[in-house]
């Protein structure tokens, strides 16, 4: 039997890789949909570095893993075009820009509390960003709803996650065990598997190199007696262990433990984080560095600095872990007729899940205000329809004029409707 290649595609040309996750990293805004529909956009439709179905499996891959799934994305195809150090550069790229905005954003908050000009400017990259979600979720949907059953998991999974809380790995575990179940093995699956076997033997190497990176500064903040940094590495190692979903998956959690049960942050300063957070490149994951700054500003600024800096290395380092362990994986799973179906499947309940997103973020980008509707276990949040933001509905038509109209770049409409936003907040 013929093991599978740790790269399935060719190297590609160091400075071209080098742009293109560069433009990634500083286009993340929006949260996952958006974010992996630009990284399609340019790992998929423009440059054909990867093929539909290789995007869809890992995403559906990432999917599973606990941690931010747009992030492990990047990763997975920096790693697949240039092995290990490509994953590296593709997931710093992803991150970094958005940390680097973040910081100094939590370091103006800490001294200065509110900030209007920060929150008009973003108000444009917003409303941008929302029909950036929206388009991806209909080529998303477009190309993964291929079935009538799988237009039901989406839209179920919509329903579920959207008016009954139904937490996000439940639905992945009824996903992956409908697709296993109804799996049909095609022909090349048959042949397929009579010569693929997984290329397992860098386990153990990988998980001991990223586990002890991941433990180094949690075991010299012991060894040195830093008891509340140790607290925040600790609390935010735990955090990425059961991340799964995404952040909004476990904000709540977050929420009660570093507001209630450690008195890190009031009520209003971890809503203003997540709305900064929001508005910023890079995972919605990043709220964690914001509460890791502002749990450590007792210690002083460079505190705050080291207390950010910290907390993303423990959120970050366990993402890169599970990927290179388990990404020489995914090819595999492919000629597993069960396995591969249960990723459709997962596939397919992801779009109802950025379906879900969407609206979430559409309703808040639009809509001061909102109501919930209450039918027994039903809980679905409405807009108030007096609150419509006028603003972000001009900004958005703005935008939609731009990107589909005039046909403008995304980063020049990123800025002009940025800028737009912020003259409201000067004129108004």
């Amino acid at each position: 039997m013929t093991p599978l290649p740790q790269i399935a595609s060719p190297t590609t040309p160091l400075p071209d890789f080098l742009k293109a996750f560069a433009r990634i990293g500083l286009l993340s805004f929006g949260g996952p949909a958006a974010q992996i529909a630009v990284m399609h956009r340019e790992v998929v439709e423009s440059r054909g570095w990867m093929d539909e179905d290789g995007f869809l499996s890992a995403l559906s891959f990432c999917m599973m893993l606990p941690g931010p799934e747009a992030m492990q994305l990047a990763t997975y195809c920096g790693w697949r075009l240039r092995g290990v150090p490509g994953g590296v550069i593709a997931g710093l790229f992803f991150v970094l820009p958005g940390a680097l905005v973040m910081l100094v954003l939590a370091a103006l908050y800490a001294h200065f509390g509110h900030l209007p000009l920060s929150e008009a400017l973003f108000l444009g990259v917003k409303a941008t960003v929302t029909l950036i979600v929206l388009q991806a979720l209909f080529r998303l949907g477009k190309k993964a709803l291929g079935r009538g059953d799988r237009w039901a998991l989406a839209v179920i999974s919509f329903v579920l996650i959207t008016g009954f809380a139904v937490p996000f790995p439940v639905i992945v575990v009824a996903a992956a065990l409908y697709g296993g179940i109804t799996a049909t093995p095609t022909q090349a699956q048959k042949l397929a598997q009579k010569r693929a076997v997984p290329k397992a033997h860098h386990l153990p190497r990988t998980l001991a190199i990223w586990g002890a990176l991941w433990a180094a500064p949690l075991l010299v903040l012991w060894a040195t007696g830093q008891e509340r940094l140790l607290a925040i590495g600790l609390f935010f190692s735990r955090l990425a262990v059961v991340t799964f979903g995404g952040a909004y998956a476990v904000l709540a959690y977050m929420s009660q433990e570093v507001v209630n049960n450690q008195g890190w942050l009031t009520p209003e300063a971890m809503l203003d984080g997540l709305g900064l957070a929001e508005t910023t490149p890079g995972p919605l994951i990043l709220v964690t560095e914001f509460v890791g700054y502002m749990a450590a500003t007792p210690l002083g600024l460079w505190g705050g600095v080291i207390g950010a800096a910290l907390t993303l290395w423990v959120t970050f380092v366990p993402c890169f872990l599970w990927i290179f362990a388990g990404a020489p994986y995914i090819d595999w799973i492919s000629t597993r007729p069960r396995l591969s179906n249960a990723l459709k499947a997962i596939t397919a309940a992801v779009v109802g899940v950025i379906a879900s997103l969407s609206w979430w973020f559409t309703l808040h980008v639009l809509f001061a205000q909102t109501a919930r509707l209450t039918l027994g276990p039903l809980r679905l949040d409405l807009p108030m329809l007096q609150s419509l933001d006028l603003r972000a509905l001009a900004l958005m038509m703005l935008a939609g004029g731009l990107l589909f109209g005039l046909k403008r770049g995304l980063m020049t409409v990123l800025a002009l409707v940025a800028l737009a936003g912020l003259a409201f907040h000067i004129v108004l």
